[in-house]
């Protein structure tokens, strides 16, 4: 076992660096200065993760191009009419009405919950119950049926992956030049494992994960195992996981 700590330690050491962020959706939030931009940058950025990322980042690239590069004000105070531009937007299953009503959802929790970072401090020592309420907030206003398979579930399973990754930008530490240490509210220790087939399969082979569905269950067994290695800061070992994973095909 303390070979496999000294190896994980290591790996995370070694991936976390600013050199990640070339190849990584992180880079659209890093490309603000705002906290509000920043926010809505990277809650984008991660809702469009899944896929090539050459594909994702450009992507991301474009829904910014549309904001104007301002995601707050845009968001905030765009007239009515500027939100057409967004109707032709597409990237696989995700479209316009999905880009319309994740904009109109960001408006609604800025003017009427205190934005992001509110929400999800609610339950600050339990991100299942955070991303619980965040769904539920967001799909408050009216929206197409069609548009929530676009945000985990982790009430009927979901891993939830991209909304662990972004809690993990969010909240853990800025020392890295990696992730943004931009919420206080919620402590490193509280973030959840962003699993996904790289991270779950070095998991595995690690003897740190034995469930074999990557959904809820197997980020809670894995993430309690990582809190084993490291009960500050267990999310640290994504970069581990994920960049084993990655190179390792």
């Amino acid at each position: 076992m303390t070979d496999t700590i000294e190896m994980l330690n290591a790996a995370a050491q070694n991936y976390e660096q600013i050199d990640f962020i070339e190849n990584d959706p992180i880079q659209i939030p890093r490309k603000f200065t705002k906290k509000e931009d920043i926010e809505i940058a990277g809650l984008i950025a991660a809702t469009l993760a899944w896929g090539q990322r050459p594909q994702i980042i450009k992507k991301s690239l474009l829904w910014m191009e549309l904001l104007n590069w301002q995601p707050y004000d845009f968001v905030m105070n765009a007239p009515e009419e500027d939100f057409k531009r967004f109707t032709s937007f597409i990237y696989r299953t995700f479209n316009g009405d999905d880009c319309l009503f994740f904009m109109y959802s960001l408006r609604n929790i800025y003017q009427n919950h205190g934005g992001l970072e509110a929400i999800f401090s609610k339950y600050p020592d339990d991100m299942k119950q955070s991303i619980i309420y965040f769904r539920e907030v967001f799909t408050e206003i009216p929206h197409l049926k069609r548009s929530e398979k676009h945000i985990g579930n982790p009430a009927k399973g979901s891993a939830a992956k991209r909304i662990n990754m972004y809690l993990r930008w969010m909240v853990r530490s800025a020392d890295k030049g990696v992730d943004f240490g931009l919420w206080k509210k919620i402590k490193p220790s509280a973030l959840m494992i962003p699993l996904d087939v790289h991270s779950g399969r070095m998991g595995r082979k690690f003897g740190l994960l034995q469930r074999k569905q990557d959904d809820w269950k197997a980020v809670d067994e894995l993430t309690i195992n990582l809190r084993k290695l490291d009960a500050d800061d267990p999310v640290k070992y994504d970069f581990a996981l994920f960049g084993m994973g990655v190179n390792s095909k």
